[in-house]
């Protein structure tokens, strides 16, 4: 088995730059995942893992294998190698390199009624992990990214998304696109936004239902709110008019999971 004991080593190195560059990952089509019920999720998610990294004293090959269940390159190393590798705190001692998915819009699989969630040009990686989690919990058919301004494989995004990004079946496209792509497919799109908008709740979202959310400085953009099947706002009594936008998102995902009686999609 391959040993890798030094920072400055070629391939760590190609490493770190996954961690740090977008471009790196595009480049490569692959990226870093920390962690075991990450890369357990990843691999249910059909990511093909790669390579996996791993402390000896910390997990043994007979517990990456059962993670797995696929064949991989195992490469050992040591501490100082994992700590220049790895984000987090806590120490778990693994990390895989994995091939990124197509986000293509034309690659989503939608049942017949489908929930979907869109945000429009989300920066935050805590935000866009937020997302993906509320976006697990509800068991949405997917979750749509317009005019990304993070790479969906940022570290932050993995880490902070525990994982979902591996759960949720992801797309990204630009407003244009993804208005057309909601409309070809005869997805009635819901736009929380203050102007012209009518209470969340008196909708129907029992039909095919996309439920559209913006950034919290400069919300959606004219183009969503003139297209939109209808506006919507959730009320408020206090004195702000906006909320963090993955809470917002929630109480809109989880009032059409109440209409549809909390079926699985």
């Amino acid at each position: 088995m391959k040993q890798i004991t030094s920072i400055q080593n070629p391939f760590i190195k190609s490493l770190v730059l996954l961690q740090e560059k977008a471009k790196a990952r595009k480049q490569t089509g692959t990226f870093l995942i920390e962690g075991k019920r990450e890369i357990l999720l990843a691999t249910k998610g059909d990511y093909k893992i790669e390579t996996i990294l791993f402390l000896p004293e910390l997990i043994s090959e007979n517990e990456i294998n059962n993670l797995t269940g696929q064949q991989v390159n195992l490469i050992e190393i040591n501490k100082e190698v994992y700590q220049k590798l790895a984000y987090r705190d806590t120490t778990e001692g693994i990390l895989a390199i994995a091939k990124t998915k197509s986000l293509q819009l034309s690659d989503l699989k939608l049942s017949d009624n489908p929930l979907i969630l869109v945000a429009e040009a989300p920066e935050k990686p805590g935000n866009i992990g937020a997302l993906l989690r509320t976006a697990d919990a509800a068991n949405l058919n997917a979750v749509i990214i317009a005019n990304p301004k993070s790479d969906l494989y940022n570290p932050n995004i993995v880490r902070s998304s525990v994982g979902c990004l591996f759960t949720n079946q992801i797309a990204t496209g630009t407003t244009t696109e993804i208005i057309s792509f909601l409309k070809e497919n005869k997805i009635n799109f819901y736009c929380a936004t203050l102007q012209n908008s009518t209470s969340y709740h008196t909708q129907d979202f029992t039909t095919p239902t996309a439920l559209v959310v913006g950034t919290e400085a400069t919300g959606l953009t004219q183009e969503w709110r003139d297209a939109a099947t209808q506006n919507i706002i959730i009320p408020m009594e206090g004195e702000i008019d906006s909320m963090n936008v993955s809470v917002a998102a929630a109480i809109l995902i989880f009032e059409a999971k109440r209409q549809r009686g909390f079926n699985q999609l």
